[in-house]
């Protein structure tokens, strides 16, 4: 409704029934130019999974509308395209491009119990990279949904047993989506998700740099740099040329200092001048501090006496 996405129908298809759904594997015939008529990608049978944004934002939208076999004409301005940053070196900034487009076929997505451990393994990867894509022109929201497919599918149950070397590979395509993931949630402000997704790396490997040094960084946002300050010397310690852990262990020991330094004069405002307070004021009494001990020992046996003497009167009565 906003007039940056257009769809009009060259070649109408089977009817609305055909239309596929969201989770399908479409195949589309996919020829894109720019505004000048430069075709910049050809596919003849572009496959992908409808709604997981493996493509761009303009195709995921568009080919959910079209029935099977049309033939349409989309016109997409570079916000579902490739937005401000393009795509070096045939794509320039802010483009808007055409998609001629045709739905060739629509299937259900395969079952991933089933999947063999090197097609689960490249399926991951592919919604990683994606991920990875949308990292890269700074649509964190994206990147994030694109993890989280490629998480969901690495940690699926399976049906089919793996070798030794495929988990190992499922693990590692596990590991790099978390970071990648903690990395966007860090981009969103999202400090508790970020924190999750660097504990679960770290609970399967526990001198991963990056995951330690983005843990660092979330609770660095969040004020807590006593908890900070130890893991970003871990992750030090494991790579001491690392110039960013660096840079980032003397500037949170900087603002570790200055907080320490206003919560010191937080506390002296609050019990008090401590100068003043520790200074002993004079005695205003007429009695010097120092006083004889044989007065003390005679104003001692004084009182003695008089209490005996009050003892025997009492007695008496």
């Amino acid at each position: 409704g906003n007039g940056l996405l257009k769809k009009k129908t060259l070649v109408p298809g089977q009817g609305v029934d055909s239309r596929p759904q969201k989770g399908q594997d479409v195949t589309i015939r996919l020829k894109a130019t720019l505004e000048d008529g430069t075709v910049v990608e050809e596919d003849p049978a572009l496959t992908f999974t409808l709604g997981d944004c493996d493509v761009l934002q303009a195709l995921d939208l568009c080919v959910q509308l079209l029935e099977m076999g049309e033939k349409a004409l989309i016109v997409s301005e570079a916000k579902y395209c490739y937005g401000a940053q393009g795509r070096s070196p045939d794509i320039p900034p802010n483009a808007s491009l055409t998609l001629e487009v045709e739905l060739l076929a629509a299937r259900d997505a395969p079952d991933l119990e089933l999947l063999s451990g090197k097609e689960k393994i490249q399926l991951a990867n592919r919604k990683r990279e994606r991920g990875n894509f949308f990292y890269q022109q700074a649509d964190y929201v994206l990147a994030i949904n694109s993890y989280d497919i490629a998480l969901r599918i690495a940690g699926s149950s399976s049906k089919v047993d793996f070798s030794a070397e495929e988990e190992a590979e499922l693990l590692d395509v596990k590991v790099k989506c978390l970071n990648n993931l903690a990395a966007s949630q860090l981009k969103l402000d999202h400090f508790k998700a970020a924190l999750k997704s660097c504990n679960l790396v770290l609970e399967h490997q526990p001198g991963n740099i990056k995951a330690l040094f983005r843990k660092g960084k979330v609770l660095a946002q969040q004020g807590e740099y006593r908890e900070a300050i130890p893991i970003l010397k871990a992750a030090l310690k494991l790579e001491p040329s690392n110039k960013t852990i660096h840079a980032e262990l003397s500037k949170l020991v900087k603002k570790h200092a200055d907080q320490r330094n206003v919560e010191t004069e937080m506390y002296r405002k609050m019990l008090g001048n401590p100068s003043s307070a520790s200074t002993p004021r004079k005695c205003k009494d007429k009695l010097p501090w120092s006083i004889p001990w044989k007065w003390l020992f005679g104003a001692t046996a004084i009182a003695l006496g008089g209490v005996a003497l009050s003892v025997v009167i009492a007695a008496r009565n």
